[in-house]
């Protein structure tokens, strides 16, 4: 109670906002209700006891794997040492669901991350780009890898991040341009293929994230044209 995030919003919201992305994830009750009680034993008078007493053993369990995970201390983002920090996160959460609230508890302050100081924002994008962001990736979970990589990116070289989401705004024009004359061509090669059309034709690209796009330019040294 009276108490705030950064952003001036009651400390609520977070919590709810972490349920939603647990709730967008088609996830069970439990993990909905794990999303609600993350914080309480970090930031409150709450205790494991309590919450098992309310909600029962499964939760706890689930609060308690949270919990632990935040209070890792993560002092080196080398490629072997994030690589071990993920199979420590993975190690110590029992049941998966751990994990999944973790990364949404992650995603929303990644979002809300504008209201923190310069300095920890670069560590907490630095962090999360090397160490959450794969994890997402690893369990197959690609928009919010995609959304972590993104935010980073924004926080990480904001010029860079800038300079390529203009350029992409205008790809995007020309692209549906493109879309629009492939679908003419399509239906009119059906039609002499005598297979008539029933229904809309769609044509659906699968788009890449900004810090993917810009990856791949730099690795190959290409332009976005060619991605």
């Amino acid at each position: 109670k009276n108490q705030c995030r950064k952003s001036g919003e009651p400390y609520i919201s977070h919590p709810l906002n972490v349920a939603h992305i647990i709730a967008d994830m088609e996830l069970d009750l439990a993990s909905l209700l794990t999303a609600l009680l993350h914080d309480t034993v970090e930031d409150t008078n709450v205790t494991l006891g309590d919450i098992e007493e309310m909600f029962g053993g499964e939760i706890s369990q689930c609060v308690d794997g949270v919990t632990k995970i935040a209070k890792i201390a993560f002092t080196s983002y080398e490629e072997q040492q994030s690589e071990n920090y993920r199979k420590l996160i993975l190690a110590m959460s029992k049941d998966i669901r751990v994990v999944l609230v973790k990364l949404a508890d992650r995603l929303h302050n990644m979002r809300t991350l504008q209201y923190m100081p310069k300095e920890k924002q670069q560590r907490i994008a630095r962090e999360t780009m090397e160490i959450y962001a794969p994890l997402a990736h690893r369990l197959g979970i690609y928009t919010v890898k995609t959304e972590l990589e993104d935010l980073c990116f924004m926080y990480l070289k904001p010029k860079k991040c800038e300079a390529l989401e203009q350029q992409i705004k205008v790809a995007e024009v020309e692209l549906k341009q493109y879309d629009e004359e492939v679908v003419v061509i399509l239906e009119r090669l059906m039609k002499e293929a005598g297979l008539g059309i029933n229904s809309s034709l769609l044509v659906k690209g699968r788009t890449k994230g900004l810090w993917s796009i810009y990856n791949k330019m730099k690795r190959q040294g290409i332009e976005l044209d060619d991605v």
